[in-house]
């Protein structure tokens, strides 16, 4: 058992509002694939902030850096966004998906 009474609380507050957040910068990041804007910075940075409380965010940007092209020095947008490229980006969050264990519930 906690030592304050109001740290769990607290605990469960702080892991409710990274998660709200994470996530919504995740969607957005995942909106900005079709949409223009940088998807490849915002859904990382999403991934970040929910790895700061969740081992499967986590296990998700470590993939997510795996598969990343690396970039040449001073380049940092890619030459041009394709449907190749756009199905190479949902076929990976379909398979981090899947990959996700499910919580068995008691």
């Amino acid at each position: 058992m906690s030592s304050r009474p109001g740290s769990t609380v607290r605990k469960h507050f702080k892991r409710v509002m990274i998660f709200v957040v994470g996530s919504t910068v995740l969607a957005i990041g995942v909106a900005m694939i079709l949409l223009p804007g940088p998807a490849f910075i915002v859904i990382p940075a999403g991934l970040a902030i929910l790895a700061v409380e969740f081992a499967w965010a986590r296990r998700w940007l470590r993939s997510a850096r795996a598969v990343m092209p690396r970039r040449n020095e001073g380049q940092l947008l890619p030459e041009k966004i394709t449907m190749k490229s756009f199905k190479r980006s949902m076929g990976f969050l379909l398979r981090q998906v899947r990959r996700t264990p499910k919580k068995k519930v008691k």
